[in-house]
């Protein structure tokens, strides 16, 4: 890129003023949850995820810097890329907390499943790209969006990981359905999948078998696996409309909520914020989710376009499921909030998102 198109590309920030300030809202209050959670406490935790979140931009920066061709034009490499280092965690993988999700770089631990997400997003985008309508029409020419979707779903499922597994499962089958798959089939397809949902079950591992036990009747195990929900529900309802205050938080300050920095951080905030403060988290990603979808409607590309409309997916899959989990509508899978949980592949998957999405726009009045 040439040094003037570089300076111009960035007097171009000024566009995302919406954007910034949308990430600008999540960002804060996701900092102020880790010093709450931390009792009040500007430790070492509370150094790193600002430091992450100091990541987060930069990179976000980087990648709206790439030229927005680049992106579609190696989409199949970045997918390979991601792929073989989900291979490399099966064979060399770091195991936490009994699973086996992670790269050991020495200096920081990467779950490459994370960026799965948007190697998918790029991939399917780019092979639908260069199809023709009528070659959408063909039901053939959508068996390698499904093998691309279903392979590294099995590999995270391996690991284990439901959450991530299912997530990935669900933003390849929204990208294959807004591509142009026809409707007929696709409902046929919907419909033989929740037929055979009942068979999973032979293929889940104890404790997420658990998990969706304790999803229909958390008083089943109220000290085991049904103690999470039970004590979000508690914190969550003890905030009331106004919350209890920052930093008065009774059941994280004294260690009642588990994770209460990472899957449960929504609970976190919500129990000293109330009703209030849940309803602006929920308000921010939708915001963020709509302006997702707003640039996908003004591209004219349609890499550009399918590849905004599959990272709104994503985003909004990914906040509504920990919303309902830890509110008890969905069963404990482990899915962080964006922007506000603890963990630095969460984080610089979210701002990769953003990073495409203002490349996109940016590619759109550039070009």
């Amino acid at each position: 890129m040439r040094i003037d198109d570089f300076k111009q590309r960035f007097l171009f920030l000024n566009e995302f003023k919406i954007l910034f300030i949308l990430l600008a809202g999540l960002l804060f209050i996701g900092m102020l949850g880790q010093y709450s959670a931390f009792n009040g406490e500007f430790n070492v935790f509370v150094q790193r995820h600002f430091l992450k979140i100091i990541f987060g931009i930069v990179c976000m920066l980087a990648v709206y810097s790439v030229d927005f061709r680049i992106w579609s034009n190696y989409a199949y490499v970045f997918y390979g890329v991601v792929f073989v280092a989900l291979i490399i965690v099966e064979i060399l993988g770091v195991i936490k907390l009994g699973a086996q999700r992670w790269i050991n770089f020495y200096f920081f631990t990467f779950q490459p499943s994370e960026l799965m997400k948007i190697a998918l997003i790029l991939a399917l985008s780019r092979y639908y790209s260069l199809l023709t309508p009528l070659e959408i029409s063909d039901l053939k020419k959508h068996i390698v969006p499904f093998a691309l979707t279903i392979i590294p779903a099995y590999l995270i499922l391996k690991q284990p990981d439901l959450g991530t597994a299912s997530l990935l499962f669900f933003v390849g089958i929204g990208i294959i359905f807004m591509s142009g798959f026809p409707l007929k089939a696709f409902i046929a397809l919907i419909t033989c999948g929740i037929a055979l949902c009942p068979l999973g079950w032979f293929f889940l591992h104890d404790y997420q078998k658990q998990r969706i036990l304790t999803f229909f009747n958390p008083d089943r195990d109220p000290s085991g696996s049904g103690y999470h929900v039970l004590q979000s529900k508690i914190a969550i309802g003890s905030g009331h409309l106004f919350g209890r205050g920052f930093l008065e938080g009774t059941q994280s300050k004294l260690n009642f909520l588990p994770e209460k920095n990472t899957d449960f951080i929504f609970t976190t905030i919500a129990e000293e914020s109330g009703f209030i403060g849940a309803i602006v988290i929920v308000t921010l990603f939708l915001l963020l989710t709509l302006y997702f979808i707003w640039v996908a409607s003004t591209v004219r590309s349609v890499f550009a376009k399918l590849m905004c409309y599959g990272l709104s997916v994503l985003l909004f899959m990914h906040a509504f499921i920990n919303i309902a989990m830890v509110i008890g509508l969905v069963p404990v899978v482990g899915i962080p909030l964006p922007f506000l949980s603890y963990g630095g592949s969460s984080m610089l998957t979210f701002s990769f998102c953003c990073g495409l999405v203002m490349a996109a726009l940016a590619y759109k009045k550039s070009y």
